[in-house]
This record gives structure tokens, sequence and C-alpha cells, in this order.
């Protein structure tokens, strides 16, 4: 890309160096402006990073997409990352089950090659954590959903569970299926999530078409993607990457000015805010959006991510659900961190809307995970623990509770040149990698006029 420094071009401040504040950069870099994005942190990737611990490259947490997340690959794909992911040719799930004596359970969640609903019903028909009444009872549920209305508002006013109960759910099918799936996409339980979001997450994710849910994750370290191949195409548009700089206040008047904790003072015709909700609204001028002081009851729900290292090979899939334990989605992370011991393997376990969890002591998270894993893992009750961690995420996402709606503003706000990114703004999406790239999306086209809205075109392509 050829970039022009005369003074005439537009410039663009951007605040936050996440996933959505790449993608507003990126996009207005690429429209002719002088974009500065500015990140308190010494790293791009917001809450989707890596970091050393002795020689382990780790990850926060277990970041997934699906197919059917465009905007997330279409930024991966402009980042030129696309071989730094893998994508599952069909979704294919492992489901352990164990029973309170110690029975384990194998069972798949995967789809065939056949269109919607079919392409699930042959896994369904044979999965062993239900019983053949409560595949049916899945069956009439999954239908009602692919009923529903998404642009209706009355449906962020109900819970999920409310309503799945009123579909003939119970517990078996909640914790086998609904919640299986919903607590890892959209950090809440069926009873904590608007259904509004819940019928977004699987009409968009299970019934739209037939590989919308095949799993895809990064094969490297996260920070390798959203830290050095982001800041390398950044720097390419050429973006001013400022990282370990604060905004401590912004200014709007016929130009917007951002002052950075050590007094510099950027000035630009536009500015997006694209950090966090609290960060966002402590910039914010008063009167910058409509219910501003609002922003506040848009709660968090955090996700707790706990890592052991063992001495031997345990497990031979990349990953797993389980059922009847704590313990939710175990991957291996081997491969991903460089762990050099010979034989040994790096175990993560991603667990989501903990907030029971979230402060208890490793210690007590360690009595409390370890013998869950050896009832899940035979094999680990005679392995040596190596190294056993975990990392917090005290406020990974917005808690997607009923009438979370009207909270989420939109990229627009009432200040001329000012924008709102983040995956908690209005995008109709959970608070997810998807949610933080069409944010970005949303900015970038609000700021340059486009009113269009390229990032849902099924193709994932970048927007020209």
């Amino acid at each position: 890309m050829t970039v022009r420094h005369d003074s005439k071009r537009p410039t663009a401040v951007v605040v936050g160096g996440g996933l959505a504040g790449i993608t507003a950069a990126l996009r207005l870099a690429e429209a002719d402006h002088r974009v500065t994005l500015v990140e308190s942190r010494p790293r791009l990737g917001g809450l989707a990073f890596s970091f050393k611990r002795g020689e382990l490259t780790v990850d926060n947490g277990q970041h997934v997409f699906l197919r059917c997340c465009t905007a997330y690959r279409g930024l991966i794909d402009r980042l030129g990352a696309g071989r730094l992911v893998d994508l599952q040719p069909r979704l294919d799930v492992p489901v352990l089950g164990v029973s309170a004596d110690g029975r384990r359970t194998l069972g798949r969640l995967r789809r065939a090659g056949l269109p919607v609903p079919l392409h699930l019903a042959g896994s369904l028909a044979t999965y062993p954590h239900l019983s053949a009444v409560d595949r049916l009872r899945v069956v009439r549920a999954a239908l009602a959903l692919k009923l529903l209305d998404l642009d209706d508002p009355a449906l962020d006013e109900i819970s999920f569970g409310d309503w799945l109960r009123r579909q003939g759910q119970n517990a078996a099918t909640l914790a086998a299926m609904w919640d299986l799936v919903g607590v890892a996409t959209l950090n809440a339980t069926a009873d904590q999530t608007s259904l509004a979001l819940a019928a977004m997450v699987f009409k968009t994710g299970l019934l739209s078409e037939p590989g919308a849910s095949d799993i895809g994750m990064a094969n490297v370290p996260l920070g390798a993607i959203h830290h050095d191949a982001a800041r390398a195409e950044l720097e390419r548009a050429g973006v001013r990457v400022l990282l370990r700089a604060r905004a401590v206040e912004l200014k709007s008047a016929e130009q917007h000015a951002v002052r950075l904790d050590g007094d510099e003072l950027l000035t630009a015709d536009t500015v997006v805010l694209a950090g966090a909700q609290e960060s966002a609204a402590a910039l914010l001028p008063a009167g910058a959006i409509d219910r501003q002081e609002r922003l506040a009851e848009l709660g968090h729900a955090p996700i707790l991510n706990v890592h052991v290292v063992y001495d031997r090979k345990l497990l031979r899939r990349p990953f797993f659900a389980a059922l009847g334990s704590p313990v939710q989605w175990v991957f291996d992370r081997t491969a991903h961190s460089g762990l050099a011991v010979p034989g040994a393997q790096y175990l993560a376990l991603s667990q989501s809307a903990v907030q029971d969890e979230i402060e208890l002591p490793v210690a007590e998270l360690r009595a409390r995970y370890l013998p869950e894993l050896e009832r899940l893992l035979p094999a680990a009750r005679g392995a040596e623990v190596l190294d056993f961690f975990v990392t917090r995420e005290r406020t990974a996402t917005f808690a997607p509770a009923p009438g979370t709606a009207p909270l989420r503003p939109a990229a627009r706000t009432n200040l001329p040149g000012l924008l709102l990114a983040g995956s908690w703004t209005a995008t109709g999406w959970p608070a997810t990698m998807e949610s933080a790239v069409r944010s970005g999306h949303a900015a970038a086209d609000a700021a340059l006029g486009a009113g269009r809205r390229p990032v849902d075109r099924g193709d994932g392509r970048w927007p020209r």
C-alpha cells in the first residue's frame, strides 16, 4: 500500500489495541487517513493474548471461532495469518461424561454433509448423554428456535432458560446440550442469558448452514496473530502504534483531542474509543450517547483458565467437553506452548461463567480440578503434575442478561467524529472475537460514511 504523508489527509486516533481497534485502524488507514493507535498495554490483542511463563508461551485463555465468524476470519486473512489457524472440515466435538460412580461415557456432537437441520440428526440420534425422549425434546426446541425472528425486541426481555422450559426442556437437555454450547459461547447459563443473544448464537451457529458451526482455533500462540501479525500490518498500512500509552482525557470541539498520561496531546478529525466499556465510559464527554448513565448497568461475566502440565501424555484429542464434572472444556496446548519436556503434555481448562470460583486461591482450585481431571482421564492418577497455574479474566465479557440490548450503544455517538467500538457495543453478537471485529468495521463505516455492513457478507472477505 502507498501511504501519502501530506497534512491534508484526514486524521484519526483509535484508543484501544484489541481486535476492534486493530480493525478500525486498518480500515481507516486503507481509506487514506493518518491513524494513530493508542494502547495502554505493552501489546496488541486486547483480551486474546499470550505471555511467557518460563519456557512456556501461554495464551490467557482458549479463544475459538466458528466458520460463521466471517468478520474475524476476514481479519485473519487481512493479517496474512490464515496459515496460523486451523478450521475443522466438519464440526466434531467429543463430549466425555462421567457419573458419580466414575463411569465414563464418550459421545460426539458432529455434523454430516446434509442440509440443515439434517446435518446434526445422525449425531443427535446416537448421542449417549440424552435419552431417546430427551433427544426429541432437543429437536422440538431447535425447530422452535429456527422460527424465532431475531429482529423482535421482545426476545431480549426474557431468559433463554425460561423459553427453553416452555419448549419442554429439562435439566438433562439443559446440561447436555443447551448449556454445553451456550456457556462456552455466551459466558452465561441459559437462565442468565437473554433469549435474543442465545437465539442468535444457536440460529447462526447451528441452524443457518451446515458448516457454520465448524470450530477453528489458532495453531500458534495468540500473540503471534493478534500482536505480531497485527502490528506488522498496521505499520505497513502507515498506522502509528503507541504501546504503553494510556488515554486519560478526551476533549471534543471542532477537532477532537486525546491527552495521554505523558501529557502528549493527539488531535484528530475522528476518534474511535475501542477499549473496554469502563475505559470508554471514563473518556466519553457528557451527553455523547443516549442513556450514557446506564452504561454501568452492562455488567461483567468472568472466565477462569486452569493450566496443568503433566509429565506424560494423557489426552490424544485436541480438545473435549465434559459433563457431570465442574470441568467444562479441556484443550491440549502442548504444541502451541513450546513445552520442552520430552513426553510431557500441557492441558488448559476453559471455565466460563464461574462467578463463584474466579477469586478462589490457586491451592483451592488445584484441590478442586486435579481430582476432576483424574475422574475424566484415569491415566492422570499416576502422572506427575509438573506445573499448575491459573489465569483469571474477571471482566472477560459483558453479562448477556435479559434487558442487555438497550444498554449496548451503536458505533455513532451524538458528537460528530467520535465513535465507539468493542465487543460490548451493539453488534447483535455476544462478546466474542467476532463481535469485536464487527464493531471495528461498524466504527470505520460510520467514520467513512459508508452506510453499509460489509461484515455481514458470508464470504468473510475484507471489505474494499
